[in-house]
Order: C-alpha cells, then structure tokens, then sequence
C-alpha cells in the first residue's frame, strides 16, 4: 500500500512542471528550409533554458503520431491528430545541424511570472491526454502555434506589427516562395490545393511560415511597450548547397515532350486522316481521374486548402465515362457536343487564370496547349 501511495505522488510530482529559476530564459528557435518538400517551409519551437534547474528542452508542434490507428487513410482525409514534442535541446541541435538547416534563436523579454505561465502551459500541453491536436497546414501548424501559445500564456499582451519587408502576398504565393517553381512538389502544390489560397493573407495569417514567425516577433511588442524579444542570434548558419537539379527531368521538360509528343501524333493522324485511338484513351482517362482525386479532395476530406479547385476545368472527371465512346469508331453524335464543352472548360480556366480567380501551374501550360488542339482535331475528325 506504502508503494502504491508513493508511485501516485512520483506521478503527481513529474507531472507538474518545475518551478524555473529567475535566471531561465525561453526562447523561439526558427529552423531553415531542408531539401524535401515535407521541411521545405522551415519548423519553428520552444527552447527552456535553466542552468541552475539543469533544464535545456525544446517544445515544437507537428510531430507525427505514426500509432495512430488508420495512420495513411487519416492522413490523406486532413483527420489526423498531430503531437506537441519535446527534446533534448543538444539533441535537437545536432539533428538540425546534421542536415545543415540554420538554427536562429530570439530570447523573449519575459519576467519571472510570464516564464513560468509559459512554461507551464507547455508542460501542461505535452500530458498524454493533451499532446493531439488537429494539424492545419496554414491555420495550425508549428508557426501559428509558436504565436498563439504565447499569446494565451501572456494573456494576449503580444501586440504584432508589420515587419519592414513585408508585403501583401496570397497564401499560393508565399508558399511558392519557399519552392522552385519548375519543380514536381510545386507542379502538385498547384494542382491539389484549390482557389481558397489565392486570396490575400492578412498580416497575422502570414505567420503560418516559420520565417514570418520570426520576422513579426522581431517587431513585436508587449502591453508595457517593450519589444517581445530580447535578444536575437543564429546559432547555426547553414553551409552552401549544391541546388544543381536535373533539368530534363522537371516537371517543364517532362510535360513539353509529352505535349510535343500529342501535337506530333495529331499532326500525323491529320496528314493521314485518322485517329490514334490509344492516345485518346490515355488522354481521358489520366485527366478523367486526376478529376476524381481532385473532386475527392474537395469533398472527401478536410482539408481547408483542396476546396474550389479549379483544375477541374482541365483534368475533367467525367471524361472517364467517355472511354466508350472513344473505342467506337464513330461515337454518338452528342460526344462531339461533349467534346465543345471540354474545349469550353479549357476557356474558362483561361478566364479565372487571367482575372485571379485561380492561379495555376504555369509548367502545365504545355499540356493545356495540346489538349486544346488534341479535342479540336476530335471535332473535325467526327464530323
């Protein structure tokens, strides 16, 4: 019984967090970009520094919760649960140094109460029964975490001011700053995620990036008037990498032969006054389902970032129900009917792409191109 009593207090008291010294400090680290499109944006984290407490641990939000049952299926819904993690800060250096990431660190201007409110709202944060949370990649992410747990902590005394290079940007845009735009991560970025992110982001929804968390902490202010950070230095300055990338393998070159390829096919079948049957199949059925992946990411899941995508003007869904025609030889009289329509759709893609509705992956512009000319030659050819 004697041990039972003392586990449950063992328990307590690891539970609570420390009481931190008056020489603690806490500060915000901010990770550079890394070189895969999952660590493209950078990471942003707590750091707790007490030496006379022997306390030297780093809080970040969005660790995966690989146990989590139906892990993928989560994943691809926009349902999974994401992790407040904590480490080891000489652990959590080396790890970031080691894949050459910078590491900048601004020391906030807190007192003794306002640490220890922080610190404890972390603690009580990463408790099992705490730890989840419901990742959003522009509203809830590890940066807008960084500002909104320190917000609440300091009871909302954080006054945020435009940094000095800021400038009015859609959310599209200041992700394709981080990406090379002639790139696959990009090319599918653009293709995926819907018109929803053409807009402008305001001031504060800019800090979902973890280089904007650390510009707009640099400016900011406390309720006394006092400025937010303290003290600001890079504890680690990445070494020059080698971006050389394979430029016959980018999205641009890939989708330029392939259009070549179609417009060469359909200059023949003109010549010769005929149709190649097997391009027509593979043409309607990759934009058909392209369509349905992008209609099921709509409707299907919840991600905030995948509603009213108007790539769908494009890669049409229905087109998979078109298979049957095609392998015809001479289809319904209505699939010619059908086949304006589409050439339609591609006009109004045009039409959003020039009035801002959408912007849209300037490397498709080839295929879209030859598209075009593929279903104009259908036209003539059926008649």
């Amino acid at each position: 019984m004697r041990f039972l009593i003392l586990l449950c207090l063992f328990s307590f008291q690891i539970s609570v967090s420390q009481t931190l010294s008056p020489t603690a400090e806490i500060s915000v680290l901010t990770i550079g970009p890394g070189t895969s499109l999952n660590d493209a944006f950078g990471h942003s984290g707590f750091r707790i520094k007490d030496k006379a407490q022997g306390l030297d641990v780093v809080f970040g939000y969005g660790q995966y919760d690989f146990d989590a049952p139906n892990f993928y299926l989560k994943f691809a819904q926009g349902k999974l649960n994401y992790l407040i993690s904590k480490d080891n800060f000489n652990d959590f250096y080396r790890v970031y140094v080691y894949f050459n990431r910078s590491i900048k660190e601004q020391t906030l201007n807190l007192n003794a109460a306002e640490k220890q409110n922080l610190y404890n709202f972390l603690v009580n944060n990463y408790k099992p029964e705490n730890r989840a949370y419901l990742y959003d990649f522009f509203y809830d992410n590890c940066a807008t975490k960084i500002r909104d747990v320190a917000n609440s902590a300091l009871n909302k005394g954080i006054s945020f001011q435009k940094p000095d290079d800021y400038q009015a940007q859609s959310f599209r845009t200041l992700i394709q700053n981080n990406l090379n735009k002639n790139s696959w991560g990009s090319l599918g970025i653009d293709i995926a995620l819907g018109s929803v992110i053409d807009r402008e982001a305001s001031p504060e929804e800019q800090m979902f990036l973890p280089e904007n968390i650390h510009k707009f902490f640099a400016k900011a202010t406390l309720q006394n008037g006092d400025p937010l950070v303290s003290k600001s230095e890079t504890l680690y300055t990445e070494k020059e990498k080698n971006t050389a990338s394979n430029l016959w393998s980018s999205p641009l070159v890939i989708l330029s032969l392939i259009a070549l390829g179609i417009l060469w096919i359909t200059y023949s079948d003109y010549k010769k006054n005929k149709r190649t049957k097997w391009l027509d199949i593979i043409l309607f059925t990759l934009t058909g389902l392209i369509g349905i992946f992008l209609l099921l990411l709509w409707f299907a899941t919840d991600h905030s970032a995948t509603a009213h995508n108007y790539n769908l003007l494009w890669a049409f869904a229905l087109n998979v129900f078109m298979l049957g025609q095609l392998c015809r030889k001479q289809p319904n009289l209505w699939f010619s009917r059908y086949l304006k329509f589409i050439i339609i759709m591609l006009c109004l893609l045009v039409f959003h792409w020039i009035v801002g509705v959408q912007v849209f992956a300037v490397t498709l512009i080839p295929l879209l191109i030859a598209l075009m000319i593929r279903y104009m030659y259908l036209i003539k050819y059926f008649k």
